[in-house]
Parts: structure tokens; C-alpha cells; sequence
């Protein structure tokens, strides 16, 4: 990779630069903990892993942890897995969310949005009151400390009450979305036996109406451990016999009252993809989660009082976590339920032009739809409050940095990140006071010691390694739910590099200290001994206007060959023609380089993904190596399961 220092994109005013939290907890840090004092993020940066016990217990000093009982020290054990964080520590994750309920009781913690667009605001007073309710009601049900409370639910307020209701009595939060099929939720909420539940009767998506009573139903048949139910009646149904209403539970004008609960106290459970088995049920824990997410959102994010923080979201996937913590900073969080696209492509700019985001987070996806799409944000909308555009769920393609910093202002930070779903965090990505350059994100995160290793284990910059973090960090997993010995977790992230977290993501650290990140390493392709990216080539072919999205896969064939086939899914209107197979390799080939270039190029109805929108590409390579489908891939995982019978019919033909 070229080590040329191009222009950047973009440059925080000296202004902002001054403001920034991160800045003033610099100099703060400097004052009170030996921090530098010069030599800006890259020296705090430096000086938060190397002295990392010291860097956590600043930021808890710097955000006002409330410890109910004090720390005998910050790290009891640094192994990984395994490491023990404020040993002796006792705490309560909804207490600090709750905590500006008491300074602006009148002012909005949550802006609710559904299709209609029209924000509808739950005061932090009110959502105080009804997490006190609720949570003295989970009390009466008997749900005791680190009993799993599982919920059905879209991203509406009553989830937000449900989950703080839950952390507030030590309870373990786990939520699947209800466009998840009875089956997907069964895999999850199966392995961790909840007591409770929360379900809606359905939900609106695209302008229709979805009843899931009979998804309801087949979970309380299969959960047997359920001791109560709770139904939300989002479209207006009666509540099912058995069950207890949702207002009922929450009428009551009560403080909550919060569990002071051990640092490492599960919080909640998250779940990988499951693409090809049962989920990983990964359990985080109330301070680990606590204290990254205030570093994360209030020094990397940039979130205070004054702010509203947008991230288009679902129940399933973690950034609805990680959205639900801004309540941490004081910050008002926006919450949209429907669908990204309804009732145009703009939508998602439309609410927050009408809600007045400040940091507003969505996917590369949309951001490359809208583009695709002759979408005009700043034209169209009145974007003046939104300081920043973050994206996750895949790699920002630079041609996604340019048209966010044309279409919605050249002011804008954009702030691409990467993290993953097992630390329910980022490793790397936005920083206020760093310049953004086309394609990268801005620097790794404080206290992420991240580095890309070769094969052998040796730290590469400027090339192509796998993304590696070699100190432990406060959210990462305290245990998977059902391994009692461990072995899973160990094998997931440790088995590559013993004492160090393998990721499985493809990255590029460069000399100025920003990163790339090619995908990941799981589905590496793999010419003539080079290693590559599948984000790299989706981001070159679906320029082309006639490819609505690609998918590709490199195969290791018995006689020693390698067949990289590239699946194109057509535009509407576009034909795969010569024509149009000689600009996609072209495009390759120009782009990249001439060992990019597939060796077939096969229109396919669709590209499947995972529940979460992420393409699956893994399956997909052992279907076409001969897997049968029921062993390649976890059905109850997948968007749709009919697109890979494709996969599966073209890979019996080339058998």
C-alpha cells in the first residue's frame, strides 16, 4: 500500500479541536494522571495502552463512575481470555444512564420516530418513572439478579425501558427484532433460558403492517423456562390470555431503585451471525460495557448534553446497544422503527434533519444506495445540526467519503468505524480532532493496542495483516453463555495467536496511523499467494451503475487450482452482456490489478446476508465446495434462504 501522504478529505477547525472532550481530558489527564501534554490523539493514543491501567482509571474519574463499593485496583489479571477489570468494584449500568433524569428531568431523553417521521419525545423524568415501575414489577415476578429477561421488540421506547428496567435489578438484557423469524429467536433465547419476555404483537415496516402473534406464540411454546410474558400492543391487539400488559406494568410513579451489582456482572448477551451453526451467545458485562461505552461516546463520539444521536438500527444487531448508551453522556437518542427506504431513499436524512441529529450513524450501504440513487441531502434537507456522519456494518468506499462530503456538507466529519459485535465496540474509527482521508478510518481507539500481524505474528504497517488487539479491553467478553470451559471463546479469537485477540478482519494500519479495512479475513481471497479484500472488489464493481450489489468467492480447488467466481445482482433494467462484463473486469483490472479479475463473472438473483445485513460469504464458498446446505449454513440465520438453493443448484452443476 502506497505510504504517499495524500490531502485529506477534511480538517477539524482549530475551534472544534479545542472543545472536543478528548482534548480537555487530555489536558486534564496531563494535570492529574502524567498524561502528555503534547503531541495531541497520537501521544494520548500511545500513552493509553502503554499505560492502560492508569488511562481507565481516568476515564472513570473523568465521566464520575459511581463505584458503590471501590476497586481494589483496575487490572486484577491481564491475560486474554480472562482478564479481571476493577476487581471489588460494585455498580449498576442504569443508574449512570438514568443519571441526568435528576438535572433535566423535563427535557427529552429519547426522540421516537416511525414512518410517519414525526419525532414524539419521552422526557428523561418519564423515562425514569417508567424504569422505576417496571423494574419494581420484574421485582414482584421474582426475576433476580443475572436471570435473563429476553424481548421481541422493534426500536421503540418501551425496549429502552425494558432494558434499563432489567439492568436496573442485575437482570441479563438479550432482544432479537421482530422481522427475526420464530426459529432465528429460538436459537438465541433457547441457550440462555429467559424468565421473561417482551413481544409486540407486530410491527410496521415499509408502509405495511406485520402481525407476529403466531412468532409470539411459538416462543412461549418453546421457551418452557418463561415465568411471565409481557405483550406491547404496537398494532392495538388485545393482550393474549396469559400474558400481562405492558402499561400496566409501567403506571406506577416510582424511583427506580438499582442493584449494585459486581463490575463484572453480565449485562447483557449479543449473538454473532450463526451462519454456520448455532450463534455464539456472547455475554458482556454492566461495568466493562459501562466504561467503554463512556469512552467510545463521549470521547471518540463526541456526545454531551446538547447533542441528539441518530443510528439507524435494529433490536438484533449491537450499534442498538451501543445507540441505547448514549443515554450515559446526557445525550438525547433518536430512535427510528421502520424501514430505511419508506417511503423514498431519503428517508433516513429526513429524520434527522427533523429530530436535529448531531452525530448521525448509519451503514456504507446506505450511504452507497443514496449515492446510486441521485440522493441530495443538503438540497433536500436542512442538515445544518449534524456535526457528524458515522457509518458501520462494512468498509466506507472512498467514493462514499466524497459524496457524503459533496451532498451534505464540506464541514462534515465523517467517521467510518469498525468494531464488532464481541466487544460491542469499535477498534477503530472516529476521533474529533484528527484530519479523515478519503477511504480511512481516522485512528485506532484509546486503550485499543490494534495492530496488523503477518502470518508469523510480526506487526506490519502499510500492508495487509490481520487485525490484531494485544491488550485486553473492558467489554470484551466475560464468557460465552453455554462453554462452560471456555474452549469456544478461546477458539474464536485466541486460537491463531495465543495471548492476543484475532479479530478476523483484514486491515492496513498506515504510517500516519489511520486504517483500511479489506474485509474479512475468513473469506480471504487468495491469487498466485496474494492476499486480498472481498470489500476491495465490491467497492470497484458497484460503481458501475448496473450492479446493485456483487458477492465474491475464492475457492481452493483438489488439483491445486483457485476459481474465483464474481455474482453480480443486476440493477433493474441492466443485462449482463458482453458489454457489461468487459467494464467489470476492466474496472478490476484498472483498479486493482490483474490478478483481481474473476475467472467468471454469473448474474444471480440475489446476494444473500445475515439477519443483521452483512453478506455471507463463508456459506456461500462451501456450498459451491460441495457442503450440503443444511450443514453449510445455519437456515434460520440468513435474510433469504431461497437465494442460496442457487448456489446450491449451480454448484451440483459444476460437480
Amino acid at each position: 500500500m502506497s505510504t504517499v501522504n495524500p490531502e485529506p478529505l477534511w480538517r477539524p477547525d482549530p475551534q472544534r479541536t479545542a472543545e472536543a472532550q478528548v482534548t480537555r481530558f487530555q489536558t486534564w489527564a496531563a494535570e492529574r494522571h502524567g498524561a502528555p501534554s503534547d503531541g495531541g490523539y497520537p501521544a494520548l493514543h500511545r500513552w493509553s495502552v502503554d499505560e492502560l491501567e492508569t488511562f481507565w482509571k481516568a476515564v472513570t474519574e473523568w465521566f464520575d463512575v459511581r463505584f458503590s463499593t471501590p476497586f481494589t485496583r483496575v487490572l486484577g489479571d491481564r491475560a486474554m481470555p480472562g482478564a479481571q477489570w476493577f476487581p471489588g468494584a460494585t455498580l449498576n449500568y442504569a443508574e449512570h444512564a438514568l443519571r441526568a433524569a435528576a438535572g433535566r428531568p423535563d427535557e427529552p431523553a429519547l426522540l421516537y420516530v416511525d414512518e410517519t417521521h414525526e419525532p414524539r419525545p419521552v422526557t428523561w423524568a418519564e423515562l425514569s418513572r417508567q424504569v422505576g415501575s417496571l423494574a419494581a414489577e420484574l421485582r414482584r415476578l421474582g426475576v433476580r439478579p443475572g436471570d435473563r429477561v429476553s424481548a421481541y421488540v422493534p426500536n421503540i421506547p418501551q425496549a429502552v425501558v425494558a432494558l434499563l428496567a432489567t439492568a436496573a435489578v442485575g437482570g441479563v438484557w438479550t432482544s432479537c427484532a421482530p422481522d427475526f423469524g420464530a426459529r432465528s429467536v429460538l436459537d438465541r433465547f433457547q441457550q440462555v433460558e429467559p424468565v421473561v419476555l417482551f413481544t409486540v404483537d407486530g410491527y410496521r415496516y415499509g408502509g405495511k403492517e406485520h402481525d407476529r402473534r403466531d412468532a409470539v406464540a411459538e416462543l412461549r411454546r418453546e421457551l418452557p423456562s418463561l415465568r411471565a410474558v409481557v405483550h406491547i400492543p404496537l398494532l392495538g391487539t388485545e393482550t393474549p390470555e396469559g400474558a400481562l400488559d405492558w402499561s400496566a406494568l409501567t403506571a406506577v410513579d416510582q424511583e427506580p431503585t438499582f442493584e449494585q451489582v459486581p463490575f463484572d456482572h453480565p449485562l447483557w448477551v449479543l449473538y454473532s451471525s450463526g451462519t454456520t451453526g448455532l450463534p455464539k451467545a456472547i455475554v458482556q458485562s454492566q461495568g466493562g460495557i459501562l466504561v467503554e461505552h463512556l469512552k467510545q461516546l463521549g470521547l471518540h463520539c463526541d456526545l454531551g448534553s446538547g447533542d441528539r444521536f441518530f443510528w439507524y438500527t435494529s433490536t438484533g444487531w449491537m450499534m442498538w446497544n451501543f445507540l441505547v448508551s448514549g443515554l450515559l453522556t446526557g445525550t438525547t437518542v433518536v430512535l427510528y422503527d421502520g424501514s430505511p427506504g419508506h417511503p423514498d431513499t431519503g428517508a433516513q436524512w429526513r429524520i434527522a434533519e427533523r429530530t436535529g441529529a448531531t452525530l448521525y450513524g448509519t451503514s456504507a450501504a446506505y450511504v452507497m444506495a443514496c449515492r446510486k440513487a441521485d440522493v441530495h441531502p443538503a438540497r433536500d434537507f436542512d442538515l445544518s445540526k449534524v456535526r457528524c456522519v458515522a457509518t458501520t456494518g462494512s468498509p466506507l468506499p472512498p467514493d462514499g467519503f466524497r459524496w457524503l462530503h459533496e451532498e451534505v456538507h464540506d464541514d462534515l466529519w465523517i467517521a467510518s468505524v469498525s468494531g464488532g459485535t464481541d466487544v460491542c465496540s469499535c477498534f477503530a474509527g472516529a476521533v474529533p480532532t484528527l484530519p479523515v482521508y478519503t477511504g480511512e478510518l481516522q485512528a485506532p481507539c484509546l486503550g485499543t493496542d490494534l495492530q496488523a500481524w503477518d502470518p508469523s505474528g510480526r506487526p506490519v504497517v502499510d500492508e495487509v495483516g490481520e487485525l490484531v488487539v494485544t491488550n485486553p479491553m473492558p467489554s470484551m467478553p466475560v464468557y460465552f453463555w453455554n462453554d462452560p470451559d471456555g474452549s469456544r471463546y478461546h477458539d474464536s479469537y485466541f486460537d491463531t495467536y495465543p495471548g492476543a485477540w484475532r479479530h478476523g478482519d483484514w486491515i492496513t494500519l498506515t504510517s500516519r496511523g489511520t486504517v483500511v479495512i479489506h474485509g474479512r479475513s475468513d473469506s480471504t481471497l487468495n491469487r498466485q499467494g496474494v492476499r486480498m479484500g472481498s470489500a476491495d472488489i465490491y467497492e470497484a464493481v458497484e460503481r458501475l451503475p448496473e450492479i446493485k450489489e456483487s458477492l465474491v468467492i475464492g475457492i481452493e480447488q483438489p488439483d491445486g487450482g483457485y476459481w474465483m467466481p464474481l455474482f453480480v445482482h443486476l440493477a433493474p433494467g441492466a443485462v449482463l452482456d458482453q458489454a457489461l462484463l468487459d467494464r467489470i473486469k476492466r474496472t478490476i483490472r484498472e483498479e486493482l490489478s490483474p490478478r483481481h479479475v474473476p475467472d467468471e463473472v454469473i448474474e444471480v438473483p440475489g446476494v444473500p446476508h445475515t439477519l443483521t445485513g452483512k453478506r455471507i460469504e463463508v456459506p456461500v464458498k462451501r456450498l459451491l465446495q460441495g457442503t450440503p446446505l443444511e450443514k453449510a449454513v445455519n437456515p434460520g440465520s440468513i435474510d433469504n434462504l431461497d437465494l442460496l438453493h442457487f448456489y446450491q443448484d449451480l454448484a451440483r452443476k459444476r460437480a
